[in-house]
């Protein structure tokens, strides 16, 4: 079949390097330089269209790097004229680059080397029916990724804060405050300005800002609190204004940081309702709302890979393997694929196996043979992530099944993979042998005795 192959150098500062390659990767024309603008982008596709009309109007198949969010405009504006846009993992790219040009590397021959990788390494191309980042569901799930991972590590420092008033003050607001904790730490985390306050407008501070939950005896906790910690500390020990101050600070980040989650979330509702108007992923047991459109927004269309395995693969789930001769070794994931979506699926996989007896069955397996908790559940997001792309690709929901094969609701599934777990975990329980009566000490107990019975030291000379 006749093809032309449109090697992209892509570059975010400096000018992009083209090189234009038929289907036996003879070079036709190379570095071209232009930049993300469309009269030279109309350059060089009339610099294409002169070629492609000695070829019989040959189809035409970009191949470039996803450097940063740069390829994402020349994607958009090269499928438009009818291109056909593949994109290559930059270290599969490296890796020919090293194998193809061993002593040099410049932007010529990367182009070049992009023109040619259809000939060299075909199956490392992936498709690309959407556009990455510019996909509204994509960019709002992985914006809401990084704001509760900035949440966690402001709600850490906060914590870290807070023991040093000592931990009653922890034991009375929580580990996670909300509304009305927040309200305290920003004004009275000083506790001479908790107990100036006094009991009466500490308690009517509670009840507005927690709607009533907290009262007079949680008021006499926070007043206890702040007792215990002038008694902790010596007198000068520490600045507590200045302290007061810097948890105030972290407080103000921590709600900023609540109500911008509230905010994409929002977003995210409305760009997964468009995206999924079926709910084929919100049929899946254990996926709800957040890890659906998580799910979706990262993963793209399940349609767009060759085949299940491939979106195995995509994920980083899929076990590496060493195999030499008579040798093969399974080692841990790859980790290849996008971070947000291994994680989503790790934690729906967790929700999963205690809805769907299936899952729950194979999970227990894993564990008989003696994998860990996270091992067994990330062959189980693997397993989950292949069932949502089958559901995706045949357009229908998901559907629970009992050990047997029929067809089971929700509630059934609930309480038959309970059975199944609580079982497992009994048996497992009565076959871990521990301390008898012969043995007085455990297996995991240090040694009593000599770990040698002769000598080590080195006979004199």
């Amino acid at each position: 079949m006749r093809e032309l192959r449109l090697g992209i150098d892509v570059a975010c500062r400096e000018d992009h390097r083209a090189a234009l390659a038929d289907e036996t990767g003879a070079l036709l024309w190379t570095n071209r330089r232009f930049q993300t603008g469309s009269e030279e982008l109309e350059a060089v596709w009339r610099a294409v269209e002169a070629v492609r009309a000695d070829h019989g109007d040959a189809p035409v198949v970009v191949v470039m790097e996803p450097t940063r969010n740069a390829w994402v405009a020349l994607a958009a504006w090269l499928r438009h004229r009818g291109a056909q846009v593949r994109l290559v993992p930059p270290e599969q790219s490296a890796d020919l680059r090293k194998y193809y040009n061993k002593h040099a590397k410049t932007d010529r021959l990367d182009c070049e080397l992009l023109a040619r990788i259809p000939l060299l390494h075909p199956g490392g191309l992936v498709a690309t029916p959407g556009l990455g980042p510019a996909e509204a569901l994509r960019r709002a799930v992985g914006r809401r990724a990084g704001l509760v991972a900035r949440r966690t590590a402001s709600l850490q420092r906060l914590d870290a804060l807070l023991e040093l008033l000592g931990p009653a003050w922890t034991a009375a607001l929580g580990t996670d405050p909300g509304k009305a904790a927040c309200s305290v730490l920003e004004r009275y985390s000083d506790p001479h300005a908790l107990l100036r306050l006094g009991r009466a407008r500490l308690t009517r501070l509670l009840i507005r800002t927690s709607r009533g939950a907290w009262r007079e005896d949680k008021a006499d906790a926070l007043l206890a609190a702040a007792r215990a910690t002038l008694s902790l500390w010596p007198e000068g020990a520490i600045d507590f204004a200045e302290l007061a101050e810097d948890i105030a600070a972290e407080t103000r980040l921590l709600r900023g940081l609540d109500d911008e989650i509230d905010h994409v979330d929002d977003r995210i509702a409305v760009a997964y309702q468009h995206a999924d108007p079926t709910g084929i992923l919100a049929s899946v047991p254990g996926l709800g709302p957040v890890l659906a459109a998580a799910i979706l927004g990262r993963l793209g269309d399940p349609s767009r890979f060759r085949d299940l395995a491939a979106v195995r693969a995509y994920t980083g789930l899929v076990p590496r393997i060493s195999q030499s001769g008579t040798s093969e070794t399974h080692q841990g994931p790859t980790k290849a694929g996008d971070h947000v979506l291994r994680w989503s699926l790790f934690i729906a996989a967790d929700h999963a196996r205690k809805t769907d007896p299936g899952l729950a069955a194979r999970y227990q397996r894993l564990r008989d043979r003696g994998k860990h908790h996270n091992s067994a559940l990330c062959t189980l997001a693997a397993v989950l992530v292949t069932r949502i792309a089958a559901c995706w690709r045949s357009g229908k929901h998901y559907r629970l099944h009992d050990l047997d094969g029929r067809e089971i609701s929700d509630p059934e599934g609930r309480a038959l993979a309970s059975r199944i777990n609580t079982e497992a975990t009994q048996a497992r329980a009565r076959t871990t042998t521990g301390t008898g009566r012969r043995s007085k000490e455990s297996h995991s107990a240090p040694s009593t005795g000599p770990s040698k019975t002769h000598s080590t030291t080195r006979p004199a000379a």
